[in-house]
């Protein structure tokens, strides 16, 4: 029988924690509105294929991509659900998205569309087109002025079907104020009206993400994209104050973190007080310490600003990052931990004994939002799915 091989650092996730939030979403929704997720950036860092197989065992229909890469890895790994390809793609590279089956471009300028538009007629496959409106982001999406300009490509005959009109909120996370969030909300509204009023009817609409599909019914429309918020991670503190406030205590619908992320010491050592550790000197010890060395660093993903700044889990306990956190090394002072053996098990996020780091903690202490911490996690750490 093969022995499972040691690893040095890995990423744990949660299949009952996943199954939780999926959960959570769809009592958010209700039965009309579709659920997608979106899977961008390596899911945003959970593991694209990991997170997707989740997704498929949760009944999840739709998954959101940012590239034709990440499109493309889905169908070699063989999920057959209906993609929605929401980065841009290059001019010359529209024949690629229509030789997909049942994938869907986003589409939000002149250009962008007659390359679609060319790329399906030669094909002779009729291609599903997002269209993205601009409502006050000012990033992708079209203005209103210039939609006479592109709705002409989806009149009959034409390989391009209007399936969708969407956009993309700019401020419903990182406030309590959601004024502007709202203004976009009817903005939104206006040039659905004006797309119907053309003669396009029958389209879908979509603007919510997690934080808007938790706060704002009004929003859900009949699809939601869901990002952070299935990964068990809250968009803000500000969407959890929001949501607490509207709903009260709402416990038995909290978000549970589906990622932990795990590493082994590689090394342990006992030195005398006065010694300097790692790059710069930047730590000196002031007494006889007990220095546990990790196998991981910024290379990992485990960020630089950390240094003599964060801590990991040992035994439950805290055990505080020592010097600079290097490429591929990180120290950490385990002198007031009991027993620490070679290759003990050391969560830099997750639980340990009645201890916890969050993402939500390290994005504080280096000065970021979770959504960077998890994402910047390198995708040559192993994903493993727990139960």
């Amino acid at each position: 029988m093969k022995e499972e091989r040691v690893l040095h650092t890995w990423i744990e996730l949660s299949r009952s924690a996943y199954a939780s939030n999926i959960a959570f979403f769809r009592r958010c929704l209700g039965e009309r509105v579709r659920l997608a997720v979106v899977v961008k950036a390596n899911a945003y860092g959970h593991g694209l294929l990991e997170i997707a197989r989740l997704a498929h065992e949760n009944g999840v229909n739709m998954f959101c991509v940012h590239t034709i890469e990440e499109t493309a890895a889905l169908r070699r790994a063989g999920f057959h659900e209906p993609i929605l390809l929401l980065g841009p793609v290059p001019c010359d590279r529209a024949e690629e998205v229509v030789q997909f089956e049942d994938v869907a471009s986003i589409a939000y300028d002149v250009e962008h569309v007659a390359a679609l538009a060319q790329a399906a007629q030669t094909s002779g496959r009729t291609v599903d087109i997002h269209l993205k409106v601009e409502t006050g982001t000012n990033r992708q999406g079209i203005l209103p002025d210039r939609l006479e300009m592109v709705l002409p490509f989806f009149r009959q005959p034409s390989n391009l079907r209007l399936a969708a009109v969407y956009s993309h909120f700019a401020n419903i996370e990182d406030t309590t104020d959601h004024t502007y969030a709202l203004s976009q909300l009817a903005r939104f509204r206006e040039m659905c009206d004006m797309i119907n009023a053309a003669g396009f009817h029958g389209f879908e609409r979509h603007i919510a993400s997690s934080a808007a599909a938790i706060l704002f019914p009004e929003t859900h429309f009949d699809m939601v994209r869901i990002g952070l918020g299935q990964y068990g991670l809250w968009p803000s503190k500000e969407t959890f104050l929001s949501y607490r406030t509207a709903y009260g205590d709402g416990s038995e619908h909290l978000l549970h973190p589906v990622l932990a992320w795990k590493a082994r010491i590689s090394q342990i050592k006992e030195i005398p007080a006065g010694s300097f550790i790692g790059y710069g000197c930047t730590y000196q010890t002031t007494r006889r310490s007990r220095i546990a060395i990790l196998p991981i660093g910024y290379s990992d993903g485990y960020d630089r600003k950390l240094s003599n700044n964060g801590y990991v889990l040992v035994r439950g306990h805290r055990a505080p990052v020592r010097g600079r956190v290097a490429m591929n090394l990180t120290a950490i002072d385990v002198t007031d931990v009991p027993d620490v053996c070679l290759e003990e098990e050391v969560t830099l996020i997750g639980s340990s004994g009645k201890q916890e780091i969050t993402a939500d903690h390290l994005a504080s202490f280096v000065g970021t939002i979770n959504y960077e911490i998890v994402t910047r996690i390198a995708p040559h750490v192993p994903r493993i799915i727990t139960e």
